[in-house]
């Protein structure tokens, strides 16, 4: 992957979460997902579309954290189900390794703490509680492994 655009980005996009300026931090995610959406699966190597595919899954999670912040709950609903959708549907464990080197960068703990505070302190339609709940606890299944 010669373009480590979309890498810089989502990195930048998970500083601004940490600095709690979650309209920077969609800004950035927004801009390492366009810019990984050039990239054709089909036309490229398995380890490139591994670390594409790891860019991205990260992207939606810093991008669903920032959305529940900013009170975006449908976007951080649509995120939420793209994630869940695209990460479990592969079925060959590669979400799963992506939220454990999450976890072990000290990454994953941003995204778990805004679930956790949005399910407990807002209150959300049922079925975007659905998405995040679930998403919540295969985070906190992947805190407890690791």
């Amino acid at each position: 992957m010669a373009d480590r655009r979309p890498e810089k980005s989502c990195e930048q996009a998970c500083e601004s979460l940490k600095r709690q300026d979650y309209e920077v931090a969609v800004k950035h995610c927004t801009e390492a997902l366009l810019s990984l959406s050039q990239y054709p699966p089909a036309h490229l190597p398995e380890a490139c579309q591994a670390e594409i595919d790891r860019i991205k899954i990260e992207t939606l999670l810093y991008r669903i954290a920032s959305f529940l912040q900013l009170k975006k709950y449908g976007q951080a609903d649509e995120d939420c189900r793209h994630v869940l959708g695209e990460g479990l549907a592969k079925g060959d464990g590669s979400f799963r390794a992506v939220l454990c080197c999450m976890h072990l960068k000290g990454k994953l703990q941003i995204v778990s703490n805004v679930l956790s505070k949005s399910l407990m302190g807002e209150s959300l339609n049922g079925m975007v509680t659905k998405d995040l709940t679930r998403l919540k606890t295969l985070l906190a299944e992947t805190e407890v492994i690791m």
